[in-house]
């Protein structure tokens, strides 16, 4: 036999085993979460996050969260009133501005969807525009996901102004 033929021999035997390699390998989970604000204008401003990709059981993943109160009137200037989690529209997500992503696999992914359960959750009246609102919601996002934050920032009420400083915290964190 000639050397060709091993040659040819080993091709064909790679090119059986590596894609059976593949297929018990499991797959890498790849969802993006992208940090957004919304700055005031015809609506009130506000924090939220995206996820999008998938999951290593192959299930897709397209949803984004954000915590803000059930009604937004005056009331929220005089103490807690109802809130809920709710996903933003994808026309409302296309006119925030989007600050940093990350890529995460299914341990964090799952993190941050026991994050959006333990508010959705929440003992109502859940929303404090002083002590739990969106940005205090998208803070302990980004905590989950291992970047820092200020504990004493200024900017609890400034989704735009707390997301800025959570990428200068952050050098790492890019757009």
């Amino acid at each position: 036999m000639t050397r060709q033929f091993f040659v040819m021999f080993r091709l064909r035997f790679l090119a059986v085993l590596v894609p059976l390699f593949l297929l018990a390998m499991p797959a890498q989970a790849q969802v993006a979460v992208t940090f957004y604000s919304h700055d005031f204008g015809k609506n009130f401003p506000h924090a939220f996050f995206v996820l999008k990709g998938k999951l290593e059981n192959g299930e897709t993943v397209d949803s984004s969260f954000g915590f803000t109160a059930v009604n937004v009137s005056p009331g929220i200037l005089w103490g807690s009133v109802k809130g809920k989690v709710e996903t933003p529209k994808a026309k409302y997500i296309a006119n925030s501005n989007p600050h940093f992503t990350v890529t995460v696999g299914d341990s964090k992914y799952r993190e941050l969807m026991a994050l959006v359960a333990k508010w959705r959750n929440m003992p109502q009246k859940s929303y404090s525009l002083n002590k739990r609102n969106c940005v205090h919601f998208a803070s302990e996002a980004v905590a989950i996901l291992g970047y820092r934050f200020n504990l004493k920032t200024k900017f609890w009420k400034k989704p735009r102004s707390f997301m800025e400083e959570v990428m200068a915290l952050n050098p790492g964190l890019k757009k």
